[in-house]
């Protein structure tokens, strides 16, 4: 059984999901442009990590501060689409997903310049 704080949940919603509770309400994740955004994203680890140290300092430093954080955000963004939508869909159950949709659009949107 794997157990999480709700600080590293959170943390792991806003930038380890870069997914996350997107598609909440949405049926079908493929139908919501943010969510194929953030699913479909070219962007590397180091690209999404820049992208949110320009976003948001504090959640950057709770990346680095929280190693399940960082390897979730790894394994997002190393993983195909098919895989990617199945992480988020898992995210989506999280309590307090809905706090970090903001955040991780920006750096889903963001991230590429980095």
């Amino acid at each position: 059984m794997k157990m999480v704080k709700l600080s590293s949940t959170g943390l792991v919603v806003a930038v380890g999901g870069l997914a996350l509770s997107l598609t909440a309400g949405a049926g079908v994740a493929s139908a919501d442009p943010g969510v194929d955004t953030v699913i479909n994203t070219t962007c590397s680890y180091s690209q999404a990590v820049a992208a949110l140290n320009a976003q948001s300092p504090g959640a950057a430093s709770q990346l680095s501060a929280t190693p399940a954080a960082q390897s979730w955000l790894q394994t997002f963004l190393a993983s195909p689409a098919g895989q990617r939508q199945l992480m988020v869909q898992q995210v989506q159950s999280i309590p307090g997903a809905q706090g970090y949709v903001g955040l991780v659009l920006q750096v889903a949107n963001t991230c590429g310049k980095y």
